[in-house]
């Protein structure tokens, strides 16, 4: 009996030890760095709100900004990725909140497009165009680009993205991949016109793909470039100065894949396993200020680790009820007075600090959480953002359908270069091994190029 896709790439997965053995290709297996850089947005000027005093509307003015704001909802991390024959380097969000990779095209002249960086298929050698998701590449070949292609409308929480179906070659450093993906030829203003980077690097699981052709994941593991089937993701706490407003700077986090950076966070990790599959969501048992559990999830609660959003984010209706108790004045003068707000997450509560959701600046306090109702099946979610990631290393780990997170070391701080690495890093969470030496190669040099346009 012929397997499904989805089975096939389980069993590869599943394989993956043995066939390094037998095979003798586990030695050519490592890691691959990739680090991000910050467009840090200038804080609110939340101020200027004025409400009712006592109305909803005026404890929800150190937040409403964001919920106005529909750009400030997306990630302000990205990396660099090349893709094409020769290549083009492009800057993506690394996201755990989707499933494709999303880049778009010359042949998109929306705003959103045209501020951007954009692919250019028909410049690239290796580039074959796809009719449909589930279309063999050969169905395009041969006749060009005149034929039928279907296209496809991929909507998130503050916008959308249609486009049509290529295949290419898709670089990180020198790790390379072919793979499907989507070139966008048309984007909504919000939140992508004034997004920090050029498109999206889906790392969720796949069946937030178009299809299992389209996981770039899973496309690693099956080719058997990674040591371990998993990526790590580490965010340094906010420092201000450098990053604000775009300054590159030096890279403000990373992620790794193929292996954990121990040296990054306070072990051991602690390991939830993947509640639904698609997002990185796993089962959260409450909300608590401080150690005091609010009872919000009588009915059961889930949450998503989310690379690719700003913000903390959750259904309207339990947003509403934590602005309402939390009561953070625009003004920042009950500041001092405000608690920790926690997630339990199995055993563990993950532990925020006024600080890590309240952006404070001499223009007032803003309050770093929005609402964001997803649909069932999918939701209703909590998306743990940008805030939860700065404060908690986090691992997600496709061969055995977990999340792992841990405290991150206080001052530690990401990796200054693009490196890759033959073997693993030395980490206790598995086996001691290699340290890996930074690599230089031609797309380290072609992001240099870009970084400095």
């Amino acid at each position: 009996m012929a397997l499904s896709t989805h089975a096939a790439v389980a069993l590869t997965i599943a394989l993956l030890p043995l066939m390094s053995e037998v095979l003798g290709f586990g030695s050519e297996r490592g890691s691959i760095s990739v680090p991000l850089h910050r467009y840090r947005r200038k804080p609110p000027n939340v101020e200027k709100e004025k409400h009712p005093p006592g109305s909803f509307e005026a404890l929800a003015a150190t937040y409403s900004y964001y919920a106005r704001s529909q750009n400030l909802y997306v990630s302000e991390y990205y990396g660099y990725i090349s893709i094409g024959t020769p290549e083009q380097v492009l800057r993506v969000v690394l996201d755990t909140g989707s499933g494709n990779i999303m880049v778009p095209s010359v042949n998109c002249a929306a705003t959103a497009c045209t501020s951007h960086r954009r692919f250019n298929a028909n410049a690239s050698s290796t580039s074959l165009p796809i009719a449909s998701a589930d279309a063999d590449v050969a169905s395009l070949s041969g006749a060009g680009r005149r034929w039928h292609r279907d296209s496809v409308t991929v909507t998130f929480g503050t916008g959308e993205v249609t486009g049509v179906f290529e295949q290419d070659r898709v670089c990180l450093s020198d790790l390379c991949t072919r793979l499907n993906f989507i070139t966008a030829t048309n984007e909504s203003d919000d939140p992508f016109a004034d997004a920090p980077f050029d498109g999206i690097l889906g790392l969720a699981l796949p069946q937030l793909a178009e299809a299992q052709e389209f996981s770039f994941m899973d496309s690693l593991i099956t080719a058997g470039l990674l040591r371990r089937g998993l990526f790590s993701v580490f965010l340094e706490r906010d420092s201000g100065g450098d990053e604000i407003e775009g300054g590159l700077g030096r890279p403000r986090g990373e992620v790794l894949f193929g292996d954990v950076r121990e040296e990054l966070f306070e072990a051991p990790l602690s390991w939830l396993p993947v509640s639904h599959p698609g997002y990185w969501q796993v089962a959260m048992r409450d909300l608590a200020f401080g150690k005091t559990p609010l009872g919000l999830c009588r009915s059961g609660c889930q949450a998503a680790f989310d690379t690719g959003t700003a913000l903390l984010a959750g259904p309207s209706r339990l947003i509403r009820q934590l602005v309402m108790q939390l009561g953070v004045a625009v003004d920042c003068s009950n500041f001092d007075s405000l608690p920790d707000l926690g997630f339990f997450l199995g055993d563990t509560a993950l532990q925020l600090s006024p600080s890590d959701y309240v952006d404070r600046s001499p223009e007032g306090c803003a309050l770093g959480l929005m609402a964001l109702d997803i649909p069932p099946p999918r939701g209703p979610l909590f998306i743990l953002g940008d805030p939860l990631l700065r404060k908690y290393y986090t691992v997600y780990d496709r061969e055995r359908l977990r999340v792992g997170f841990a405290r991150a070391r206080l001052n530690a701080s990401a990796p200054a270069v693009a490196s890759s690495a033959v073997g693993s890093l030395p980490s206790s969470s598995f086996a001691a091994e290699a340290e890996p030496q930074p690599a230089q190669d031609s797309c380290t040099a072609r992001r240099k190029e870009a970084e400095a346009e």
